[in-house]
């Protein structure tokens, strides 16, 4: 079968001045009008990153502000495994194009919010102004002169410096160098969760506890409306309620200590009471023997030496320790 040739892509092919070279690769470079985006060959020539981390780089660079760009929204888009993926977010983590920061939203809801950066080197410096917008250009009268979605405003053309003696400076977002830049590595600002500590267990849950203790979550909802608990949250919660019954705490104590100053709204009864019953846990309370004042160890009187009437400490009289080896005495 013969090669097949597109007649329109030969005839652009030609128009390319200078020289083709005889191998590989020829551009026909094509002026976008609408939905483009520019890349910095920093990161599409990036010579540490891999090519899954570049493909994703670009993708997210293309994306609109609030896009989902988390490891399952791309493995679902890509047919690259959430492995990969994660590897690849790391990747342009550790490059400083991705950051990604756990913050606290208003209602105390914990969220990741993920900021790209077009050009890591240049906001290290301080050159740039980020600005939070989409990075696509949907739409665009002609074609004009690209600026990136992270840019300070451009001044005014800069003539060549032969022409005018004294050029003017240009800053350093504008004037990025075209080679690939020093790779750099920002630390991670996410801090490590903390494991959740036990419910607390008491040391035999006889069934006296456990009824006490089922019977005390599922009256909570009568004195907090809030409160209002499944069964299964409630077979859950039970050893923590025993351990504080087992440590003699009242039924009114614990149940003040769950139903005082509840968030508004709150949305997750269990999990707040298994935190209040697991941080707040009382020790056990102390025997009789404990709260006793310890006694004091008897003390030795003086006694006044028969011999040289010096004082010296013994519980029967006589003679001191001296006058004893003087006189040949036992001691």
């Amino acid at each position: 079968m013969d090669t097949q040739h597109d007649n329109a892509l030969t005839h652009a092919l030609a128009a390319i001045p200078g020289p083709v070279p005889p191998s590989g690769v020829l551009h026909a470079v094509i002026p976008h009008t609408s939905r483009f985006t520019v890349v910095g060959n920093h990161l599409a020539q990036h010579a540490e990153l891999s090519l899954v981390a570049i493909g994703i780089g670009v993708h997210i660079q293309s994306l609109p502000a609030g896009s989902k760009v988390g490891i399952k929204a791309l493995a679902a888009r890509f047919p690259e495994g959430e492995v990969k993926i994660a590897c690849a977010l790391r990747e342009l983590e550790a490059h400083g194009y991705l950051h990604r920061t756990r913050v606290r939203l208003p209602k105390g809801r914990v969220a990741t919010r993920t900021v790209f950066c077009n050009q890591p080197g240049a906001v290290l410096r301080g050159g740039v102004v980020p600005v939070v917008g989409p990075a696509v250009r949907r739409t665009a009268p002609a074609p004009a002169p690209v600026q990136e979605h992270l840019r300070v405003p451009e001044p005014a053309p800069v003539p060549e410096p032969t022409a005018v003696p004294e050029p003017r400076p240009v800053p350093e977002a504008v004037a990025v160098p075209e080679a690939p830049h020093a790779p750099v590595r920002l630390p991670s600002r996410t801090a490590p969760t903390q494991p959740r500590r036990p419910l607390p267990r008491p040391h035999v849950l006889t069934p006296e506890l456990r009824q006490a203790a089922s019977a005390l979550l599922a009256d909570l909802r009568r004195h907090a409306e809030e409160l209002v608990l499944s069964e299964e949250a409630v077979e859950e919660l039970v050893p923590g309620v025993a351990a504080w019954l087992e440590r003699d705490a009242t039924t009114d104590a614990i149940r003040r200590t769950l139903t005082a100053d509840l968030p508004k709204p709150l949305k997750h009864p269990a999990r707040l009471l298994r935190h209040r019953l697991t941080a707040l846990l009382p020790p056990p309370l102390p025997g009789i023997h404990d709260l006793a004042l310890p006694r004091r160890a008897p003390v030795t009187p003086f006694q006044t030496c028969e011999g040289c009437e010096r004082a010296f400490r013994s519980h029967d009289p006589g003679h001191c320790r001296d006058c004893r080896a003087q006189y040949g005495e036992a001691a």
